[in-house]
This record gives C-alpha cells, sequence and structure tokens, in this order.
C-alpha cells in the first residue's frame, strides 16, 4: 500500500526472468510429450507446423534488424571515440585481448581432449548408426567448404567491392569494415553535413533498437518453442549417447567462463566478476536460447550500457566486433571437436598438427559466422588440413545444437567481459 491507500502497482517481471521460465517449461512439457508419447503424429505437426515456423519467425525478425543494427552501431561507436588515437588505442585492446583469450580458450580444449580422450570411447554401433543419420548434411556441409575463401581469398574478402552486394549475401565482416571505414570518415571531417550524416546514423541505431525492443517481447515465447522442439524430438538419447564428448566441451566452456572470464575481469578489468555474471544473466539466457551471437547483439548492447554501466561508444565498438571477432566458445569448440574425431578414427595428432589446429582455430573463432551451426564448416575444413575425415561430423550434428548453445553462450559473455576490460581507463 501506498501513502494514498491505494496498493502498489506491481513491478513487471525482468525479461530474462520471463525467458528462463519460457526455457524451463518448454524443456520439461517437451521432454514429458517425447518419453510419454514418443513420435506420435500430431508431435510431428505440432513441431512442424506451430512451434518451429514461430522460432523461425522470432529469429528472422532479429536477423532482419541486426544488419541496421551492427552497421550503425559501429559507425556511432567509432565516431564517438573522437580522435583516431583512441580508436587505435581501444581498437588494439580489443583485437590483443580477443587473440590472448582465444588462445587460452582453444588451449583449455586441447589439454582437455587430450587427457579425457572422449573419442576413445564411442560406441561403435551407435556411432555407424549416427553417422548414417547425418550423412546427407556431412556431405552438404563439407561441400560448402570448397566454397568458402581461404588464406589471402578470405583476407581480401573482408574489403567490399559492392557493400550492398555484401549486405544482400549477409557478408558481416565486409559490412563492418564498411562502417568502421565510415565511422573513421566521420572522426576525421569536420562540417555541418558529416554532423547530419552521423546524426542520421544514431537515428537509425535508435530505431533499430526500438524496433527490436519490440521483437524481444516475443522472446520468452520463441524461447519456450525453440527448447521444445529440442526436447520433444530428441530427448536426452543424444546426450547420453555422446556423453564423454558433450562433458569435455561443457567442462571447457565452464571453466573458460568461470576461471578465464572472472580472473580477466578482477585483474584487467578492475569488475566485479559476481556482479558482472549477476548483470548479464538477460544477454547469456538469450544466446542460449537462440545460439547465435548476432541475434543477441541488441540484447547485449543494452546489457553493457544499462546494466554494466560500460561506456556506450566502448561497448557499441567492442561488441558489434566482438559480435564476429570475439568467439572464443567457437574456437574452443572447432578445436576440441576435431581431437575428437582424430581420435575416434584412430589418427595420432602430432604436437605441431595440434599447434596448426590451435592457429586455425583462432583465426576461425574471428572469422566464423555468428549465426547457428556457423562453425561447422570450420570444423570440416580444419579436419581436412590434418587428415581426418571431415564426413566426421555427422557423428556430432545430433548433438550440436544443444553445444551451440552452450558455444554461443560464452561468445557473447566473452563480447561483455571484453568491453568491461577495454573499457578500464577509458574517459
Amino acid at each position: 500500500m501506498n501513502a494514498t491507500g491505494d496498493a502498489a502497482p506491481r513491478r513487471p517481471w525482468p525479461m530474462h526472468w520471463k525467458m528462463a521460465l519460457g526455457f524451463v517449461l518448454g524443456l520439461v512439457v517437451g521432454l514429458v510429450v517425447h518419453y510419454a508419447v514418443g513420435k506420435a503424429g500430431w508431435v510431428e505437426t505440432l513441431t512442424t507446423y506451430v512451434t518451429q515456423p514461430f522460432a523461425t519467425v522470432f529469429l528472422r525478425l532479429i536477423f532482419m534488424l541486426v544488419l541496421p543494427l551492427l552497421f550503425s552501431a559501429l559507425v556511432v561507436g567509432v565516431a564517438e571515440m573522437g580522435d583516431i588515437r583512441a580508436l587505435g588505442r581501444v581498437g588494439w585492446k580489443t583485437l590483443a585481448y580477443t587473440v590472448s583469450v582465444s588462445a587460452i580458450a582453444v588451449g583449455i580444449g586441447l589439454v582437455l581432449v587430450n587427457v579425457l580422450k572422449p573419442g576413445a570411447g564411442v560406441d561403435p554401433v551407435a556411432a555407424r548408426q549416427m553417422l548414417a543419420q547425418g550423412s546427407e548434411r556431412a556431405s552438404a556441409i563439407v561441400e560448402s567448404t570448397a566454397e568458402q575463401p581461404k588464406g589471402l581469398d578470405m583476407l581480401i574478402g573482408i574489403v567490399p567491392d559492392n557493400v550492398v552486394k555484401a549486405a544482400s549475401e549477409n557478408t558481416i565482416l565486409a559490412v563492418m569494415f564498411f562502417a568502421l571505414m565510415l565511422g573513421i570518415g566521420l572522426v576525421l571531417t569536420r562540417g555541418e553535413q558529416a554532423r547530419a550524416l552521423q546524426r542520421a546514423v544514431e537515428g537509425l541505431f535508435e530505431v533499430s533498437m526500438t524496433l527490436i525492443g519490440l521483437v524481444i517481447r516475443l522472446a520468452p515465447y520463441a524461447v519456450f518453442a525453440m527448447m521444445f522442439n529440442l526436447a520433444a524430438l530428441f530427448g536426452w538419447d543424444l546426450l547420453v549417447r555422446l556423453g564423454a564428448y558433450v562433458g569435455v566441451v561443457v567442462l571447457a566452456l565452464a571453466l573458460h567462463m568461470f576461471v578465464v572470464y572472472s580472473l580477466a575481469l578482477k585483474t584487467l578489468g578492475g569488475y566485479s566478476p559476481v556482479r558482472f555474471f549477476r548483470q548479464s544473466q538477460e544477454a547469456m539466457l538469450m544466446a542460449f536460447s537462440t545460439a547465435s551471437s548476432n541475434a543477441t547483439l541488441p540484447t547485449a548492447l543494452r546489457v553493457a550500457e544499462d546494466k554494466l554501466g560500460l561506456p556506450p561508444r566502448i561497448s557499441r565498438f567492442v561488441l558489434t566486433v566482438g559480435a564476429t571477432a570475439n568467439q572464443n566458445g567457437t574456437a574452443l569448440f572447432e578445436g576440441v571437436t576435431v581431437l575428437f574425431l582424430a581420435q575416434f578414427f584412430g589418427i595420432e595428432l602430432t604436437l605441431a598438427q595440434q599447434v596448426t589446429v590451435m592457429f586455425v582455430c583462432i583465426l576461425g573463432g574471428i572469422g566464423t559466422a555468428g549465426v547457428p551451426a556457423g562453425s561447422l564448416p570450420v570444423v570440416a575444413l580444419i579436419c581436412g588440413m590434418v587428415g581426418v575425415p571431415p564426413e566426421g561430423i555427422g557423428l556430432i550434428l545430433g548433438v550440436d545444437r544443444f553445444l551451440d548453445m552452450c558455444r554461443t553462450t560464452l561468445n557473447v559473455t566473452g563480447d561483455l567481459a571484453a568491453a568491461a576490460v577495454v573499457s578500464r581507463g577509458e574517459k
């Protein structure tokens, strides 16, 4: 009751609690359906025509708005630096942190795989069945690696010859390069026209955030639909059959998140790890549910500014770059998976080959698309480089969705941690 005797208005539930409720309900209801009725016709009809389309539409709405948001956030973040020296300082700090922490992530994964050897204990009968089930999709992924630019071509491809074409093809790195150049141009250009352009881009950023705020209201229902689909169709069977592999990946991700990030936040960022993880819950839940760094970018930007209290010009720059270039979880996953498949096929990788895997995984974590299953073509590519049959990824396709959710959570948390670390000492 307030002073006038009226009942105090009820505070709305925070979004991360609504998403957590949708996640738990979707998982529980899906598991009950899976084990109670199995693959009944109505279950397939429900997932095919109701829950899956709803989840797909939600993700498409987010992806529709992410490109203008990513573009405008990066332009504004660079323009607000004020001078090139500040941009260079923040850029180098971000790059140094990203490469160092990614190397630690891959190192943790490789050590755990070599010590625990999850690939040596897979049931051969179950393995053949899983390889057969995933053969068609695995072949498509392997074929797609032939179309991926490699080496110098990949580096050249970052610079677009047509930014509109790059945007239409969802070539995120090329769009980011153009946004970076436009931001630098705004920093160097003095005049009313340049300020008018900057205000227009700031308007695009604000409008994108407003529209995404409307879409995010559907997040709890979309999270329910995604988890229901996953649980109703697969249950726990696949996780159990590949339990050792899943366990090693999740253990490595957990060690990196709660040990490495906590140490980095405390020592480099001067930031309380407990407060950081508590304030980042909404972004972490969104990342886990969507399995997409790009789809989580709007939520991460809001969390960084409103809850973590980071400077907007720093958080916008680091988070937009990090959504594609700071993917520690992806780099770790790729390294673990390549060594797991090598153990499964009985291929002994030398120390030099494992160092090669580590190096390519760090680069892969920088260039992998921030969308669901974006790292699988990179895994196939690395397998081919070190003599492991790339078709072996068919073995892990069934559990990849769950692991994608886990590694995306680490990716997004890592972006926020990087923003906190880079913000230290910046006005």
